[in-house]
């Protein structure tokens, strides 16, 4: 895995967000208070002097880890963050995953609906998974929520199209051009607080954090952000062998995708 270079990276993050917040009307976040949303937070909290400036939206399907709850209080608490809680259903979907999935993208158009929003931060990364890779930094979604992977706007020498369908909103990605390396490198550089379970316990960590029903653990010794790192550099594994969903065929995760799954 290449380390790039964190000034460029960071300076990219911010200029997106804080064009997203001046180009769109109504502007929320989404948090999972995995590693890759929190360093986006903290990204905006460096672009807009010290504060997350829109709301923040955790979708909730009532089964994440108790560490991971407690994490999200504290550091709403700590950073005094607009935090949404919306809930969502456990229920059979088409990826087989009841927990989240689908069930997730419903409730979340729920929530943007009753709150009228136009643009949506995401934190994911081209690295994680091929079908996230074809994503735009500002990528339309219609107001079904379905996503036009073929016919997306052109994004050349950084130049961005803000915009949104009739109906619908965008998805702003903020974090695409990082790797899981970067973030972890960027974690230590601004020793940003992240989830314990990321942390080896008794020979196992989460190296990717899903919720109870459809994550697991790998076996490492990494007890630090230091630790981890080091095994970055020297591990082949897939960075979310853990989640069960994504060893789903890769079509199923595409279908997702094209209808709003984050």
């Amino acid at each position: 895995m290449i380390k790039q270079d964190l000034a460029e990276l960071e300076e990219k993050s911010i200029f997106i967000l804080r064009e997203a917040h001046s180009r769109f009307k109504n502007v929320a976040a989404l948090w999972s208070m995995g590693k890759d949303s929190t360093v986006m937070l903290s990204i905006a909290r460096k672009a807009f002097m010290g504060k997350v400036p829109f709301p923040v939206i955790h979708i909730d399907n009532g089964i994440d880890f108790p560490e991971t709850y407690q994490f999200r209080d504290e550091l709403a608490r700590k950073w005094g963050l607009d935090l949404i809680v919306a809930q969502s259903a456990i229920k059979p979907e088409i990826s087989g995953f009841g927990c989240c999935g689908a069930n997730k993208t419903e409730a979340l158009k729920r929530v943007l609906a009753s709150n009228g929003f136009d643009a949506l931060i995401v934190s994911i990364r081209r690295d994680e998974n091929g079908v996230r890779a074809k994503e735009r930094v500002i990528s339309p979604r219609d107001k079904n929520f379905k996503w036009k992977y073929r016919d997306q706007p052109a994004e050349v020498w950084d130049s961005y199209s803000f915009r949104q369908e009739s109906g619908g909103h965008a998805r702003v990605h903020p974090l695409l051009d990082f790797n899981e390396l970067d973030i972890w490198d960027y974690i230590r550089k601004e020793r940003i607080p992240v989830n314990p379970l990321y942390y080896s316990r008794n020979g196992k960590r989460y190296r990717s954090l899903g919720c109870t029903h459809c994550t697991s653990p790998i076996s490492s010794e990494a007890k630090s952000v230091k630790g981890i790192i080091s095994e970055l550099e020297s591990s082949r594994l897939e960075e979310r062998s853990g989640r069960d969903q994504d060893k789903e065929r890769e079509y199923v995760m595409q279908r997702l995708r094209s209808l709003g799954y984050m």
